[in-house]
């Protein structure tokens, strides 16, 4: 089973619908019971970092991910549930985070009135080096963004894929161990984003 961590966060239905239509078994969920009981976890999330970390405080979950993390279950987060995997974000703040990544979460900074922030819409990933979760998935893939802000990575391993937007390019996917997690959504990316979840799916961390 897939937990779907459920923090308050919103974005769940469209997570488990994608699974769903994959004919995997996932669960939306903020019981901790039922957290250690899965096999995967997902963290999605739409909001902001600091209610997001408040929730997962009220909820007793920082101790739980932090258990299953470290116990080896593959975990996958999707954008604000990305950004919050780090040490401190920009957002609110700067507020502490998980710190289950190491760096921080930075604001984009509008070079003209070109640059909308947030980014909206469709935007093209780089593979930096490649990673079981985009096996079948061609480099240069156009996957969906909605941010304003966005991971800096401390160490250059960690980062999968690159994106360029607003003159700054970032780190779009990032991978440790096993964790992997995105700044693009791809239960919004179309087919591209089901083989990703897909390969999730099938994922095992102990062979890469």
């Amino acid at each position: 089973m897939i937990a779907i961590i459920d923090y308050r966060a919103g974005n769940l239905t469209s997570v488990r619908c994608a699974f769903e239509a994959l004919g995997a078994n996932a669960e939306v969920t903020f019981d901790p019971a039922r957290i250690r009981a899965a096999d995967r976890l997902l963290f999605p999330g739409v909001g902001a970092a600091a209610s997001a970390m408040e929730h997962l405080r009220v909820l007793g979950l920082v101790d739980v991910l932090r258990e299953r993390i470290d116990a080896g279950i593959p975990f996958l987060g999707i954008c604000l549930g990305t950004q919050i995997l780090f040490d401190t974000s920009e957002e609110d703040g700067p507020t502490p985070c998980l710190g289950f990544l190491k760096g921080s979460v930075k604001r984009f900074i509008a070079r003209s009135h070109q640059d909308k922030i947030p980014e909206m819409g469709w935007n093209q990933a780089d593979e930096v080096r490649p990673h079981p979760l985009l096996d079948g998935i061609p480099d240069h893939s156009d996957f969906y963004f909605v941010h304003s802000y966005y991971p800096a990575p401390d160490n250059p391993e960690d980062i999968v894929c690159t994106t360029e937007y607003a003159g700054t390019r970032f780190a779009s996917m990032v991978a440790c161990g096993n964790i992997a997690a995105t700044q693009f959504h791809p239960e919004k990316s179309g087919k591209i984003g089901l083989r990703l979840l897909d390969n999730f799916v099938r994922w095992n961390p102990a062979r890469t």
